[in-house]
């Protein structure tokens, strides 16, 4: 999951605007992730990063992104 929000935000940063962009991004940087990241089985596909996002509370993410250490 880590590996995949790493990708992820890699991607945002560098312009990516939908989960198709975020696997293509993967995709064309897969050897400098290789550097960093295991990737076992590649890059995830666009519908594995939709359902990752699905999946996970968006004001949790958005605090463990901003580095505040507690939900209210």
């Amino acid at each position: 999951m880590l590996e995949m929000i790493f990708i992820s935000v890699c991607a945002v940063l560098c312009g990516a605007e939908s989960y198709a962009e975020i696997e293509a991004f993967g995709q064309q940087k897969k050897d400098w992730f290789k550097k960093f990241l295991e990737l076992p089985n590649g890059i995830p596909s666009d519908d594995t990063f939709r359902r990752l996002f699905a999946a996970l509370d968006p004001r949790a993410f958005s605090l463990g992104l901003t580095g505040i250490s507690s939900i209210n």
